[in-house]
């Protein structure tokens, strides 16, 4: 049953923190059913005035999946906790990218900027990096910014954001 803050009083806080733990186990789980939906051609799909466009808005609750707005494509942070190591893990967000990418009119000849957050930089970017390199069009880099950080999940290794033209 849900509860309702008129039901039960809590406070902003105590909502927003049950919250975030609601959408984290929602991004941990049923794995399978979010990938089914994120290569769905029918994923779903919302336009709302000035010309924007969010895709892939049944993924999370708090956020699309990719926004394109005067033909520019911007993806959230794409992450994938399946993968037992950095290369798996970054092949995966890859093709998350590509598949938003191409739902979205576009591909990554057309990359503008990269964010890479990594959990241990100095333990994965050589691997996460030649993943990369094989992955890129070799003639259109994009930007690119990478650092380390804390992830959503202990099992999270890389996250991936790009923005790109169509």
């Amino acid at each position: 049953a849900t509860i309702t803050q008129a039901q039960h009083p809590i406070t902003d806080s105590m909502y927003c923190t049950m919250l975030g733990h609601r959408i984290l186990k929602t991004a941990l789980t049923s794995t399978a059913r979010r990938q089914q939906s994120l290569f769905s051609k029918t994923a779903a799909r919302y336009n709302s005035s000035g010309g924007i466009t969010r895709l892939g808005t049944e993924v999370l609750p708090t956020m699309s999946q990719a926004v394109v707005h005067n033909d520019i494509v911007y993806l959230s942070g794409q992450v994938d906790g399946t993968g037992e190591d950095v290369v798996a893990q970054t092949k995966n967000v890859l093709a998350k990218v590509d598949a938003y990418l191409e739902e979205a009119g576009t591909d990554k000849s057309k990359l503008l900027t990269s964010t890479i957050w990594l959990k241990n930089i100095e333990r994965d970017f050589g691997a996460m990096n030649e993943v990369w390199c094989q992955w890129i069009d070799d003639n259109n880099k994009p930007v690119r910014a990478t650092t380390e950080a804390s992830l959503a999940a202990p099992n999270m290794l890389v996250e991936i954001q790009v923005t790109a033209a169509k």
